[in-house]
């Protein structure tokens, strides 16, 4: 079978790789760090976000640290065998290409 077929077309987005990158190597990520370390704006991240939400691929807590909100992200277990699978699959086209 061909990798390419393998790639997760949720993945595609350079936004989404990076939520995924930062969460399967951190416990836990709330808005702000994210949007720090991807570089976005509140509402595209957000919109990135709600869609990995629909897909299961993170889970989102929300809470309070004083009187202000505080939302974590974390990666599920189906979001890490998914990112995981489409970074073999990368993997695999880039090492059939040499």
């Amino acid at each position: 079978m061909n990798p390419i077929e393998h790639l997760n077309k949720i993945f595609d987005s350079r936004i989404r790789i990076g939520i995924m990158s930062a969460l399967i190597v951190n416990e836990h990520l709330n808005f702000n760090d994210l949007k720090s370390l991807i570089d976005v704006t509140d509402g595209n991240l957000a919109t990135h976000l709600k869609t990995l939400e629909e897909n299961k691929y993170i889970k989102v807590q929300k809470g309070f640290i004083g009187r202000k909100t505080n939302t974590l992200y974390s990666i599920t277990e189906k979001g890490s065998k998914a990112f995981r699978a489409h970074l073999a699959a990368l993997e695999k086209i880039i090492k059939g290409l040499n």
